[in-house]
């Protein structure tokens, strides 16, 4: 039987709405009522780097969507999976589905699956925002992802 192991993953989230070629784009507009965007949902394929600076190497995209889902604050229910595309897990895929209140420091979201090299998933996956341009709304954010898998 293979020994199940755990990786730490490190890479940044690139979450391009603004420009003529956005990875972010919102498919479903709230209400006008509501000043924090409760109800907006946008779908993903954003990229995936090695480093902060969008172009630093890719590693891969995060394919799924988001949606506005708090009237108090700015809390986001993220659904998507981080799909690799070079090096190790060319291939592989991880799962993420849970809470991001995009205003704390530190966000925790589960890790509920992944295929290829992650397949039987589980674990964590902490969200640090490094850039937020408060202008255009392109955000950078550092995931630290902790898997166990087989």
């Amino acid at each position: 039987m293979t020994k199940e192991k755990l990786s730490h993953l490190r890479m940044y989230w690139h979450d391009v709405v603004s420009g003529r070629n956005p990875t972010s784009v919102t498919v479903v507009n709230p209400p006008a009522r509501y000043a924090n965007r409760f109800g907006a949902i946008n779908v993903i394929d954003n990229p995936l780097t090695l480093g902060p600076d969008l172009r630093s190497e890719a590693v891969g995209k995060a394919q799924g969507l988001y949606a506005l889902a708090s009237q108090e604050e700015t809390g986001l229910l993220m659904t998507m999976n981080f799909v690799f595309t070079r090096g190790k897990y060319n291939g592989s895929t991880i799962s993420v589905l849970g809470r991001n209140a995009v205003l704390d420091k530190v966000r925790e979201m589960p890790v509920v699956g992944g295929s290829g090299l992650f397949r039987f998933g589980r674990g964590y996956a902490e969200a640090r925002t490094i850039k937020f341009d408060t202008k255009n709304g392109d955000a950078t954010v550092e995931y630290n992802v902790y898997v166990m898998h087989y």
